[in-house]
């Protein structure tokens, strides 16, 4: 696999590659893609710029080795994939195999060699990718530069499942804009804040808890100058799980008044406020930057309701992911605030969880009603 910074894998994620030739490979074939992209799903939050790609190597029914793109500038998918099949079984055992890549293999050289290179090297037999290249200048190389080499190429094998794992990619090189999650905790009657006096968690620790992993998606997380001078989070991975093998965050306070902040603001004084930056209130403008100049793919947004509905008014939340503690607080501060949508917000492909005593929803944002542009379903993956 690619990335941004190897000028490979841009563009649109629709194109699904070739579909294999008949041959009786389809279930086995389906079988060991999912297999590929449980190794992909390991490289979620920790690849940026590039997407997570997953690869197995497989030959007579029997799995040799397998491997995941760790982190920018590391090698690809297939290439640990192989390597991991050749330390088991010697460099001898690649020939006349099958590899499964999430990702059509790159075939230019950047920070990193051509993975077609590679498996033309090591004499693998057929090759078979989830999803076609995204960039359109590079969609589809893969099978020519493989395929004069006498490899069997085979495309769009549970390309669906491939084009949700990048999606945050994906929407980066469609639109320089970064896939953002809205994260909020609210009472029963969709409120913030406790009660003066109480404590200031709605939710118990496990909801915090798959927040630590929430996070862990992330490249940046988002907050308002509000919510640093009022609550003075953290916005930081603690769970070693998740920050092993990637950087903190991005931390991205927005405010009109950077003077206002609290100079012992855990976002400014703690052992990584290098990684906190502080921006105007242009949400685009911003999430622009984070993408352009930063390798941001994915954000969280994690702020009070106003910002909240500033990001929703303007059309740029993807996902939401909201905790439903079973309390109610009163109060005027709202979960989401803004102007408001007249024919309501759809939300696709809903999925409930419970923490402890807590329900989370987790939703892709839909169509507002309104005439809002937003990613179409081959985009969204």
């Amino acid at each position: 696999m690619t990335g941004s910074e190897d000028h490979d894998r841009r563009g649109r994620p629709g194109g699904q590659g070739r579909q294999g030739r008949p041959g009786g490979h389809g279930e086995d074939d389906a079988r060991w893609m999912a297999r590929a992209l449980a190794e992909g799903r390991r490289g979620i939050g920790r690849t940026a710029p590039n997407p997570p790609v997953g690869a197995v190597v497989v030959k007579d029914g029997v799995e040799l080795g397998s491997g995941w793109h760790r982190r920018a500038g590391e090698p690809h998918a297939e290439r640990e994939a192989m390597a991991a099949a050749a330390a088991a079984h010697g460099a001898a055992a690649l020939a006349g195999a099958t590899v499964y890549v999430t990702l059509e293999p790159c075939s230019t050289v950047g920070r990193t060699p051509a993975c077609t290179a590679g498996l033309i090297e090591a004499g693998v037999a057929r090759v078979v990718y989830a999803l076609r290249d995204p960039n359109p200048a590079h969609a589809g190389a893969a099978d020519r530069v493989l395929g004069a080499a006498g490899i069997e190429v085979a495309g769009g094998v549970l390309a669906d499942e491939a084009a949700a794992l990048i999606r945050p990619f994906a929407k980066v090189q469609l639109r320089g804009l970064p896939w953002v999650i809205l994260k909020s905790a609210m009472s029963l009657d969709g409120r913030l804040t406790r009660p003066p006096g109480e404590g200031m968690w709605l939710t118990g620790p496990e909801a915090r808890a798959e927040v630590q992993r929430l996070r862990g998606e992330c490249d940046a997380i988002l907050t308002s100058g509000e919510t640093v001078r009022n609550d003075r989070p953290r916005l930081d991975l603690r769970d070693f799980q998740y920050l092993d093998g990637r950087d903190q965050p991005w931390r991205v306070i927005l405010t009109d008044r950077p003077g206002s902040l609290p100079a012992d603001a855990p976002l400014l004084s703690d052992g990584h406020r290098e990684r906190t930056l502080v921006r105007g209130r242009d949400p685009e403008a911003v999430l622009r930057e984070l993408a352009a100049e930063r390798g941001v793919c994915c954000a969280l947004l994690e702020c009070g309701g106003r910002l909240a509905g500033t990001f929703m008014d303007a059309g740029l939340v993807d996902e939401v992911v909201l905790f439903l503690a079973p309390r109610i607080t009163g109060g005027a501060v709202a979960a989401v605030g803004g102007e408001g949508f007249a024919e309501g917000l759809e939300l696709e492909d809903p999925r409930f969880a419970r923490f402890g005593p807590d329900v989370m929803l987790r939703a892709r944002v839909g169509d507002c009603g309104e005439g809002k542009p937003r990613m179409n379903a081959d985009e969204r993956g």
